[in-house]
């Protein structure tokens, strides 16, 4: 029987834990430290969610139909706090009126304010999630 260290169940439960697990969600600075668990959740999606919004409208994006869709945009944190996207969900409209929306997104993120990442254990640990975005352009 092979034995196994605690730091190597631990570095391997950290791989895989669920989102929902974690003792503190990734934030950013403006995000206050004293918030409770939801609280630092929503501000920092709602962060995220600000930036990436003032990203798209100030493209000047020209569209010959109105786009109104939800888009779903994969991001892993890095334990390191690197944020990725992975994926971006959108209707196939808003990719004929916008082919250049995976470009902006990533030319978006590269501007973001430093991101804290998440803490499970107090170890920082990678996460990832989908944050839901509107997008309207007339």
């Amino acid at each position: 029987m092979k034995k196994t260290s605690s730091e190597a169940i631990l570095n391997e439960e950290l791989k895989t834990f669920n989102w929902n697990e974690v003792d503190a969600y990734p934030s950013f600075s403006v995000c206050d430290e004293s918030l409770n668990q939801n609280q630092r959740k929503e501000c920092f999606q709602t962060t995220l969610t600000k930036l990436i919004t003032r990203k798209l409208t100030s493209e000047n994006v020209v569209v010959t139909r109105d786009v109104r869709d939800t888009i779903l945009l994969k991001f892993q944190i890095s334990k390191d706090g690197l944020l990725n996207l992975l994926s971006v969900e959108a209707d196939s409209l808003t990719y004929k009126e916008i082919p250049n929306l995976n470009g902006l997104l990533r030319v978006g993120l590269d501007s973001l304010p430093e991101v804290y990442p998440a803490l499970k254990r107090g170890q920082q640990v990678t996460t990832e999630f989908v944050l839901p975005v509107v997008v309207m352009v007339d």
